[in-house]
């Protein structure tokens, strides 16, 4: 089955440990299949560390085919040679960021809370806008806010859109019957040292055999 034909995966990379491995456990869960892209999230880490961060898991992530996306410092996304760059910021500083990075880096993000929010975001025309925080996986199920802000974009709007998932592979589904393209999942992939690849592949084999098809 095609997985551009339907809700695709995206990792929020791990805390914890040295870089090197943190980047190793990205590379197992990659080994586990289909991953659009992967969010290297700053974890409260200073400039150098970030960077070391950033360096050990972009090239990670870019040899399994996936884009690789720094939070919010577009100079650590330059040296670390990032594909794109996530922003949880408002839609001026989106907007701001569109204009200067792309099309040469992927930029998208947000912090909607409402569907004006939301709407403004769009304005800046980032290539994607992320419904729920990084962090935001405190629970089995999604954020039932981010849910129905989703099911409504999706309807209405072009920019494809990431939800933030749950703790649970389940959540995946829940996020894919609301019409977005991306579900993100950070503890419900690594939460268990040694399971991340087989926990990828069965988010995989959930999306193939029950995610909502998208019209062409």
């Amino acid at each position: 089955m095609a997985s551009d034909t339907r809700c695709r995966l995206v990792l929020v990379a791990p805390g914890g440990q040295t870089a090197q491995e943190r980047a190793q456990l990205v590379a197992d869960a990659l080994r586990g299949g289909d991953v659009a892209s992967v969010i290297i999230p700053r974890l409260g880490l200073n400039d150098a560390d970030f960077q070391a961060h950033a360096e050990a898991i972009v090239p990670v992530v870019q040899a399994a085919g996936a884009a690789a996306l720094v939070e919010g410092d577009s100079r650590i996304a330059g040296r670390a040679r990032a594909d794109g760059l996530h922003l949880a910021e408002r839609a001026d500083v989106l907007a701001e960021a569109v204009e200067k990075h792309a099309p040469k880096l992927i930029v998208g993000g947000g912090n909607a809370q409402t569907r004006h929010d939301a709407l403004e975001i769009g304005d800046a025309q980032p290539d994607y806008v992320f419904f729920g925080k990084l962090d935001g996986d405190i629970k089995p199920e999604a954020h039932s806010k981010n849910l129905a802000l989703a099911e409504w974009w999706a309807a209405m709007i072009e920019i494809p859109c990431i939800v933030m998932g749950g703790t649970a592979i389940e959540s995946a589904l829940a996020v894919a019957e609301t019409g977005a393209e991306f579900v993100a999942l950070r503890d419900a992939v690594f939460g268990e040292p040694g399971r991340a690849a087989s926990v990828v592949a069965e988010v995989n084999a959930l999306l193939d055999e029950k995610a909502p098809r998208f019209e062409d």
